[in-house]
């Protein structure tokens, strides 16, 4: 009898057989993964290599152990955990989720993809991941790893997000998903697309499935999975503040609006390229001595534009104690800091200033 290479047993043994002897079984939120462990690891794992969200998410776990603990905390503190991380979204969502945890569910994480996708920054996947990995509970995810592994298997044409592609690449995850050993079968589908199953370069050779993956066998590993279609990204510009009081170390920071770019974040005071400096100073009584300096300009890509920054830092000639405080005001101590969620340009430039005192 020839086996049909579609058949679930035959997927998933390979990929489980390939797990016992090459997949990562000590990561640190694969210790007690819990709901509540394997939840953080997640939100922090989007867009984000493994490499990178160790240090963050030990440090994030050593500061809020518990759900209760990051509930209680406030925003700021949560924020400066995830400096530097990028897609700062993931962490206030996170923050609110943990509230309505604590307060609205009675400290009691949901236990169906249902109830978890009700949460903020939780969709079906991350949903299945949490369920999986923390209960060993029967639940599908697709996230990118899977995605691609399953693209290249089947030669699913088109890019991944479109709605007809997005919709086959879930039929074959939850085709192939099995009903036992799910902690397992999860845990091996992201280390296979992590690890060998690669954007470019994959190691086909030490691949579980390489006699039956289509894109393999007909040699078009490079198409799959489809890619979305390029757009040239705009470019904008801002001038950033950098205001530093003439007898100690402290700069002015502003609190962004919650919304929107680097929403809630600290940063500089921000102006349009081409507004002038002095009318900004002029609003906010702030007099500077006469030396104003231009660094290079700093270019912050996101996902739909760049963003090229141009800071100008400026000595102040009265102290902050002299100057109207404004709500949403901070003078940030660059030699004793407060823990703020900062802007990555602002962690940049902060060091930068720093170096230079």
């Amino acid at each position: 009898m020839i086996l049909d290479h579609t058949e679930p047993d035959i997927f998933t043994e390979a990929v489980l057989n390939w797990f016992q002897q090459h997949g990562r079984k000590n990561l640190p939120w694969q210790e007690d993964p819990n709901p509540y462990r394997v939840w953080v690891s997640e939100i922090m794992l989007q867009q984000t290599q493994v490499v990178t969200v160790i240090p963050y998410y030990e440090k994030f776990m050593r500061s809020f152990p518990t759900i209760k603990k990051l509930a209680l905390a406030n925003e700021d503190k949560v924020l400066h955990h995830w400096t530097g991380l990028g897609y700062y979204a993931r962490a206030r969502n996170l923050h609110k989720a943990a509230k309505i945890i604590h307060y609205e569910k009675q400290g009691i994480f949901p236990d169906s993809v249902e109830r978890l996708i009700e949460l903020p920054g939780i969709g079906k996947s991350t949903a299945g991941a949490i369920l999986a990995l923390a209960n060993n509970q029967y639940a599908t995810i697709l996230d990118g790893n899977v995605k691609r592994v399953l693209s290249r298997y089947h030669c699913v044409e088109g890019w991944a997000e479109q709605s007809s592609t997005l919709k086959q690449l879930w039929q074959l995850a939850e085709k192939y998903t099995p009903d036992n050993n799910c902690r397992s079968y999860t845990q091996a589908m992201m280390d296979l697309g992590a690890t060998v199953c690669t954007r470019s370069k994959p190691a086909c050779s030490s691949c579980p499935l390489q006699q039956n993956c289509q894109a393999y066998l007909e040699q078009r590993t490079q198409d799959f999975p489809g890619k979305k279609p390029k757009k040239k990204l705009p470019v904008k510009t801002t001038q950033m503040l950098i205001l530093k009081s003439k007898k100690d170390e402290k700069v002015l920071l502003e609190k962004r609006p919650p919304h929107g770019i680097w929403g809630g974040l600290w940063s500089f005071p921000e102006i349009e390229l081409n507004n002038d400096v002095s009318s900004f100073l002029q609003t906010h009584g702030i007099i500077i001595q006469n030396k104003m300096i231009t660094w290079d300009t700093l270019r912050h890509t996101f996902s739909h534009f760049h963003l090229e920054i141009q800071p100008k830092v400026l000595l102040l000639n009265n102290e902050p104690s002299m100057l109207m405080e404004k709500q949403g005001w901070h003078w940030y101590d660059l030699g004793s800091p407060t823990e703020l969620g900062l802007a990555a340009p602002v962690k940049t430039l902060l060091k930068k200033l720093s170096q230079e005192l």
